[in-house]
């Protein structure tokens, strides 16, 4: 089927639009790890927000297709088959794991978050590619369109912060953070030319299952993270910055909703 220029345009616009906010977030959650008062903070924080994301934007996402248990059984799974990697296939910190992974001792690591950035930028590829196919595919759709939109492009803020901030804690520099967490989040626009193609072969049950494993994956990593930061430091430095974070997707939300 083909498509006009103006066509493809209308089609790739909000996708566009909503990975620029992506990106942004990104640069700002790279550039945040600067500030030495708020850096440690930060990596529990992050892990608070993918937890937030995970289990308050995707998992009731997915619900209005799968349903509440199925739902919940999808973002279980995904959970289930990142720790599996990570602990029989390629560990998630391959440093700490010859200390002692089932501890979590990240003392040892060079990077606070050594080992995160390729399953973490894999989730969010596959999470912002299932958001431009969404997008892609409400365009279409007038009662849903606005509403839908917006809430996808709200909640890139925190995500986007959240993926600066652990893969700068994971990889060597600030350009290289920045430079991954673009390319993962052009992903969105991925997604949405392909929405064009396959929609039609698809079934919205692929499409949930792949955002479930995406999801999982969040709850896992930003449970690792958490993780290593209370093995570090203690509850309190942990937990604090940690339920912050998982507040503020949760708050958005519920802002989009009442919107």
């Amino acid at each position: 089927m083909a498509f006009s220029i103006q066509e493809w345009s209308l089609i790739f616009s909000t996708p566009f639009v909503i990975t620029l906010i992506a990106i942004f977030s990104a640069a700002a959650g790279v550039a945040l790890t600067s500030l030495h008062a708020l850096s440690r903070k930060l990596v529990p924080f992050g892990g608070g927000v993918l937890v937030g994301v995970g289990l308050f934007w995707v998992l009731p996402e997915i619900a209005t297709v799968l349903r509440w248990p199925a739902a919940i059984a999808w973002v279980a799974s995904g959970v289930f088959l990142l720790w599996a990697l990570d602990r029989f296939v390629y560990p998630v910190c391959p440093t700490c794991s010859e200390h002692g992974h089932v501890d979590g001792d990240h003392d040892h690591c060079a990077a606070d978050l050594h080992g995160f950035a390729t399953p973490l930028l894999a989730a969010i590829a596959l999470h912002a590619a299932v958001d431009g196919w969404s997008v892609a595919a409400a365009s279409g759709v007038t009662h849903l369109s606005s509403a839908f939109v917006s809430a996808i492009a709200v909640h890139k803020i925190p995500e986007g912060i959240a993926l600066g901030v652990i893969a700068r804690a994971a990889l060597a520099s600030r350009w290289q953070a920045w430079g991954w967490c673009a390319l993962a989040e052009s992903a969105t626009l991925a997604g949405a030319g392909l929405e064009t193609s396959l929609a039609p072969h698809v079934g919205p049950q692929v499409l949930q299952a792949l955002l479930a494993i995406a999801g999982g994956s969040f709850v896992y990593l930003g449970g690792h993270a958490i993780h290593g930061e209370w093995r570090r430091r203690g509850v309190g430095p942990a937990f604090v910055p940690a339920l912050a974070g998982v507040a503020s997707p949760t708050v958005l939300r519920l802002m989009s909703l009442w919107g």
